[in-house]
């Protein structure tokens, strides 16, 4: 543990874990064995990670993340923002609908840099066990991503659709909101 990292004295460190320089990791965080969370990293309040999963520099991971085994998430990457949810008032404006959830990255994941998954609205975002995402991509709110799914750069991920297992969503591809695509699509 670098001497600058802020480390919660309820978080709970397995063997051999690496802490990376000003880094933080908040109250009852449980990081498993063999894991490195890099230097200028911030983990949330109750995020859990498992064992031998590597984080690099600037990865955020909100309150209440889950992230298994073996999973990678590269710089910039932010886990667990607030869903982008609204209500329309009477006048025009927009009230913010409070995003209760979390995510949950099952294991042998990899996240590209500077990629947006945000927490469920209520339940769970999920990204599937396998599941290989690509630099500058959003995952927003309520979305699951079935196992061992291909999500390359620049694809955007419309609220509370579920992707099905072996989905390959090619560069700049999207979705609309509230939508089930099958097992095995391109």
């Amino acid at each position: 543990i670098h001497p600058s990292a802020v480390v919660a004295e309820s978080a709970q460190l397995g063997e051999g874990v690496s802490i990376g320089a000003n880094s933080t990791v908040e109250e009852r965080v449980v990081i498993g064995a063999n894991t490195t969370v890099s230097a200028n990293c911030y983990i949330g309040y109750k995020t859990c990670i498992g064992s031998d999963s590597f984080l690099y520099p600037m990865v955020s991971t909100r309150e209440f993340t889950e992230i298994g085994n073996r999973v990678i998430i590269h710089n910039g990457t932010v886990v667990g923002s607030d869903g982008f949810g609204y209500a329309v008032q009477p006048d025009g404006s927009r009230t913010k609908i409070p995003q209760i959830g979390k995510v949950v990255i099952e294991d042998d994941v990899e996240i590209g840099a500077n990629v947006a998954i945000d927490r469920a609205r209520f339940g769970k975002t999920r990204i599937g066990k396998g599941t290989k995402i690509d630099n500058l991509v959003q995952i927003a709110h309520n979305v699951v991503i079935g196992e061992n799914s291909l999500i390359v750069s620049q694809v955007g991920i419309s609220g509370s659709t579920t992707l099905g297992r072996i989905v390959v969503m090619g560069g700049q591809a999207a979705t609309t909101g509230h939508i089930t695509i099958g097992d095995q699509v391109m």
